[in-house]
Parts: C-alpha cells; structure tokens; sequence
C-alpha cells in the first residue's frame, strides 16, 4: 500500500514539471517581448529590406533551456510564424525587384535599339549628303569647263579654219556639172547636215578678159551653189559666191598665176569651233543620261 502512494507522488511529480516548465518559459518570453519592443523602438537602424525591424534572437532559456522537450505544437507554431511571415515578405520583395529588373531590362533593350534605327538612318543621310555633294562638285567643275570653252569659242567666233578645199573644172564655155563635179561635191556636202559653225567658199575663175570672163566664172560659182542648195539644203546664208573672172587664185603657183585656161571654181569649206562646243555640251548630257541612278 505505502509502495503503490509512492509511486502515484512520482509519476504526480514528473507529470507536473512540464507544466511548471513551459509556465515559466511563457512568463519569462513575455518579459523579453516587453524589452524587445522597446528595444524596437530605439533601435530603428536595424531595419531590414522589408522595412521592419530584424528578428531578436530569444535570450531567455527558460526553466527547460534553449530546446523544450515537452513544447506543444501551438508554440512551436507561435515561435515560427514571424521567421514565416518574414520569408513570405522577402520572397514577395525578391519577386518585385525580378519584375522591376525585367521591365528596365526591356525598356533599356528598346532604347538601345531605337537609337541604332536612328543611328543607322543618320548613316543613311550622311551618305545620302556626300553623295549629292559629290554630284554638285562634278556639276560645278563641268559647268566650269564649258563656261571656259564657251568664252573661247565666243572669242573666236569669226576665226574660221580651212577644213576641205576641192576644184572643180568646166571646159571652155560651158557652166553645166559632170558627173565628177557632182560627185565631188556630195564627198563635201553630204558631211555638213545638222552641222553648224561653218561656212562655204565658192570662187569662179574663167579665161577671157574683162567683164565676159567675170560673167563667166559667176555663172560657173552658180552652177555648184544651186547644186548645194537643191540637192543638199544647204542654206544660202552659208555660202559665199563671188566671180573672180581671169584673176589668179591667191594661192596658185607661177603657172596659175598667168592665165586660167578654161573654167574652174574653187569651193573651201571653213569651220569656226562653234561646232566643237556643241559636241562638248551634248556630250556630258548623253553621260549623265547613261549613268546609272545612285
């Protein structure tokens, strides 16, 4: 009987140390939340990156120590929740910052790019700009050189050179064209269409004396300038016919110089650079017509 009373204080015993032990641990964890909320409130530097104060280690051991081998689950769960909560809101934070750092990413990713599409088209222009000045630099030094040919041709405008020179001869009395003469004058005529810058000498000469011999030759000088006219348009203003009669030409030897025998007509053909602007004026269109578009 006094063995089983015993027993029964034992076990009464062990059984209620527990209960004592997690007594004292709740009294004394309220006491240190008291301290640390003031401790909360002096020290507001210890903030962490969720902007509320860091978490304070529990220094009071309690009766059982740092580890209650009798803890219920309510207070393990109450010991636990704020280091839960606090992950939840880093986690919340670290899922901010990503979304932050995405959206900047991709707003610094359009920006580079809109400034190379803008870079790129400056390119383009700067390209575009030296091309069309290169263009007006050959423009200008074209119009320099045809203004300097221009002013050379107009200063010898009347300055014409003998380009062909061909004799035509008429028998005794006879003003008509043979078959050689016409000839001979188509060789000159026929290279002279939609030409300009020229002109045509036509110089009679007859045998005889005094005004038969000038009557003569001019209407020999007619005879090759109504050939010109009706068979290869040349226009009249272009020719310049005079009857020389029996007077040597001013470029006949001794034996030319003492009498003409029969009939002849001396045609030159005289060129001033009229023409050699124009092949020059025409040339550069034809090029620039030809060149390929830029």
């Amino acid at each position: 009987m006094k063995n089983s009373v015993l027993i029964a204080l034992l076990l009464t015993a062990v059984l209620a140390f527990p209960a004592f032990g997690q007594q004292t641990g709740s009294t004394a964890q309220s006491q240190p939340a008291a301290s640390s909320s003031t401790d909360q409130n002096t020290s507001s530097s210890n903030a962490g990156a969720s902007g509320k104060p860091a978490l304070q280690p529990d220094t009071h051991e309690g009766f059982w120590g740092k580890m209650n081998p009798f803890a219920r689950k309510k207070y393990v769960q109450r010991q636990t929740a704020p280091i839960r909560d606090r992950v939840n809101e880093l986690d919340e934070l670290t899922s901010a910052n990503s979304k932050m750092i995405k959206d900047v990413d991709s707003r610094a990713q359009q920006g580079i790019q809109l400034a190379s599409t803008k870079a790129n088209e400056a390119d383009q222009h700067a390209i575009e700009a030296g091309n069309k000045a290169q263009m007006a630099q050959q423009t200008a030094t074209q119009a320099n050189s045809r203004l300097s040919t221009v002013e050379q041709v107009v200063g010898n405008i009347d300055q014409y050179k003998a380009a062909t020179q061909t004799e035509i001869r008429f028998r005794p009395g006879q003003s008509a064209l043979s078959q050689n003469a016409k000839s001979a004058l188509d060789d000159i005529a026929t290279p002279l269409k939609n030409q300009r810058g020229y002109i045509i000498e036509v110089q009679g000469f007859s045998s005889g004396h005094g005004q038969a011999a000038i009557a003569t030759s001019q209407k020999m000088a007619d005879s090759v300038v109504r050939y010109l006219v009706l068979n290869h348009d040349i226009p009249v203003y272009r020719i310049y016919v005079v009857g020389m009669g029996n007077a040597p030409a001013p470029n006949a030897d001794e034996q030319g110089k003492k009498h003409t025998s029969g009939g002849r007509v001396e045609i030159s053909l005289l060129k001033n650079d009229l023409e050699q602007l124009a092949s020059t004026s025409t040339t550069p269109a034809s090029q620039d017509q030809q060149a390929p578009p830029k």
